[in-house]
């Protein structure tokens, strides 16, 4: 007898492993997920994507075990199987993206008379245009399903306004849960309970909240590595936000790098440390030196990094907001060709989209339309 019958014993519940009532529950959710792909071919339903749909229900599940004598799984005489444990985390901005929540256009701007009402307040730098804006997302949706990552979404919801397709800045993802932020917009001060709605009905733990007077917001923090976070001091990310950010993962021996940035164009303007610096692998990000703290610049050369430069003409556009969705596989804003061309030569690939009305006009990369959860490490 070998593993495998075994495993087809368990699951038609023949066998008497008193774990075989989990396995089959797995084994039901995959058929369940395949069923809802439709036709497996055309939609692309490979092991890939099988895998990492059944360890996130592992994850939203608490499924995971340590320390566990496999010989209470297999029958007597049945031969083990060797196998090698995925190592996933959230603490990456660079692994293989394994799933990622965002926000659809249609359900962030709701229609052309909510835009119309809102983009001006919220400091857009033009009215998008709700049609066009949907045809932008559903391209660059398309592209996050490049390696089978799973995708999530933020609903509607009527207590946030346009802002929210910039989900990457109401909360931070971590190993041990998400950390739900406060704001340092007002008018984006309801996404953090918005967002932690839609985190406790998928069973996502929270690990904590930064409360007022603190504020954080996602797009100024960054993993460097699985062990240290830093996390720029903008007029969005307040000292106390920092201090109560550091209280939450130092007890898991995390290192929270504080970024001083400059005033640059003001409270007013949407300014992260992402605004300067993307990390595409573990020895390269993409980076605006002329706004970058020296400290920090060398700090980063001293971990090993090497630079891709963004001219000064692709700041503005967005060429430093890049977003990794595996090591050195790149997605950013079309437009900024000196960057990409930069990109490509530091052995990097390339996927661009259209984001005049869903980037360009909001101020919100890649890496702002985004919050990433499990990456492969």
């Amino acid at each position: 007898m070998n593993l495998k019958y075994e495993l087809q014993r368990i699951i038609s519940a023949v066998g008497k492993n008193p774990e075989g009532n989990i396995i089959k529950s797995a084994t039901h959710f995959l058929r369940k997920s395949k069923e809802a792909s439709g036709n497996a071919q055309a939609n692309e339903f490979t092991k890939s994507q099988e895998t990492a749909r059944l360890i996130n229900w592992v994850e939203d599940s608490k499924l995971w075990f340590h320390d566990i004598d496999e010989k209470r799984f297999i029958a007597q005489g049945a031969t083990p199987l060797k196998h090698k444990k995925m190592n996933l985390t959230c603490q990456s901005e660079y692994g293989t993206l394994q799933s990622v929540f965002i926000k659809k256009a249609s359900d962030a701007f709701v229609n052309q008379a909510t835009v119309a009402k809102q983009w001006k307040e919220l400091n857009f730098l033009g009215e998008p245009d709700f049609l066009i804006s949907q045809n932008e997302y559903h391209h660059f949706e398309k592209i996050l399903r490049t390696n089978n990552t799973e995708i999530k979404h933020f609903e509607k919801d009527a207590s946030v306004t346009m802002d929210s397709i910039y989900c990457r800045d109401a909360s931070i993802a971590t190993d041990k849960g998400m950390i739900l932020c406060t704001m340092g917009k007002a008018g984006r001060v309801n996404e953090p309970a918005a967002a932690a709605k839609v985190y406790k009905a998928q069973g996502i733990s929270i690990l904590g909240e930064i409360k007022s007077p603190g504020t954080v917001e996602g797009g100024d923090v960054a993993w460097l590595d699985q062990k240290t976070l830093a996390v720029g001091r903008t007029y969005r990310t307040n000292a106390e936000g920092i201090s109560q950010l550091r209280a939450l993962l130092s007890p898991d021996g995390i290192e929270v790098m504080e970024v001083q940035l400059p005033h640059y164009k003001g409270p007013s303007d949407v300014f992260h440390l992402m605004s300067i610096f993307s990390p595409v692998d573990k020895d390269l990000a993409v980076v605006y030196s002329p706004l970058m703290p020296i400290v920090f610049r060398e700090e980063l050369i001293r971990r090993g990094y090497n630079f891709v430069e963004v001219p000064d003409q692709e700041f503005e556009s967005m060429g430093c907001n890049v977003l990794a969705i595996a090591p050195r596989q790149c997605v950013m804003v079309k437009g900024n060709d000196v960057t990409k061309t930069r990109l490509l030569e530091a052995g990097c690939s390339v996927i661009e989209y259209d984001g005049q009305e869903i980037s360009y006009k909001g101020g919100g990369g890649p890496t702002c339309l985004t919050r990433p959860m499990w990456r492969r490490a």
